[in-house]
């Protein structure tokens, strides 16, 4: 079903009976009373019961019901609207967004929930066993709730830090193959978006946690600031990571270019260890007759003990200055 809970509270206790959704007209309530509805992907003519029953602004339940909505905070009239994004992995390792909406009136909260399979059961179940702070109000469910979207966002940022910190061992040890530099790219992007959408929810809760709005209780507000916290904590490790993927191919690659010029010093020892012996065998190689030292007892002797001798001179030398 849609609708997924209707209940009403009163100082902190439920009804016996669920609130019946029928698009009527709604009674006053009694003081320290409000009505808790709950949608998942609701279908048109049970969002437009709900709009009746409620008395929901036209234009907040068009947005509520376009899930490619960014975070935001609304008011009309005595009714706030509020916008989150949600995020969870799914089976692919990729990011799923999803999008819950929030009517926030005096005596009602409205949730509206496209996209995410997260439910807000174990908020209902823990705020029903916690009398006290349920008889807080709507707006503390408002605020137990985008706590618990914004949590959601942990276990997205545990499982790149474990892929990021693979990579960055990885690239330590050898440059990375081309697959890595495109997972690292394909990384990047899933970081660039999440920032993208879900980096607004910052502005939002600011906004729930300094400003006068209707229907939040001032001593509400260090609610909305502990989830401010958490949003900000969470935005600046997706930056820390970003960062990260774009150090490990930059580090990646000034080691390999060190490698590469190791390579390089040690071929050209060899190169010009090689040449004293080559360059002597070349001159007594040639077809001369008039050579000094040609018809020399220890000529052959001497020959090759000036070719050792240079040679080891020369691998002292190269392996004194760190080149081999």
């Amino acid at each position: 079903m849609p609708i997924v809970t209707a209940r009403r509270y009163s100082s902190g206790t439920t009804e016996l009976h669920a609130l019946a959704i029928d698009g009527g007209p709604r009674s006053t309530l009694p003081p320290h009373t409000f009505d808790w509805v709950g949608l998942y992907d609701p279908a048109p003519e049970e969002m437009d019961a709900v709009r009746r029953q409620f008395g929901l602004h036209p234009l907040a339940v068009e947005d509520a019901t376009s899930p490619t909505q960014l975070p935001k905070v609304d008011v009309y009239g005595r009714l706030l609207f509020i916008v989150a994004r949600t995020a969870e992995l799914d089976e692919g390792e990729k990011i799923a967004y999803g999008q819950t909406a929030l009517f926030l009136g005096p005596d009602y909260l409205v949730t509206v929930r496209f996209g995410s399979t997260r439910a807000h059961s174990p908020i209902r179940h823990r705020l029903e066993a916690n009398q006290e702070r349920l008889a807080e109000g709507a707006d503390y469910v408002a605020h137990a709730i985008l706590d618990f979207i914004v949590d959601g966002f942990q276990p997205i940022i545990d499982r790149f830090e474990e892929r990021v910190q693979t990579m960055e061992e990885h690239a330590i040890d050898s440059f990375p193959q081309p697959s890595t530099i495109r997972r690292i790219f394909r990384l990047r992007r899933q970081i660039r978006r999440f920032e993208r959408i879900v980096g607004p929810m910052d502005a939002m809760c600011q906004r729930l946690s300094t400003t006068e709005l209707p229907n939040i209780d001032p001593a509400a507000h260090v609610w909305f600031r502990d989830v401010l916290d958490h949003v900000r904590r969470a935005m600046a490790r997706m930056r820390g990571l970003k960062e990260t993927l774009e150090s490990i191919v930059e580090t990646a690659s000034l080691l390999e270019q060190h490698r590469q010029g190791m390579m390089t010093r040690q071929l050209a020892a060899w190169a010009a260890i090689l040449a004293v012996p080559t360059a002597i065998a070349g001159i007594y190689g040639m077809n001369f007759q008039f050579m000094p030292e040609l018809h020399w007892r220890y000529g052959y002797f001497l020959a090759l003990g000036l070719s050792f001798g240079s040679c080891g001179g020369l691998w002292w030398q190269f392996r004194r200055i760190g080149w081999l």
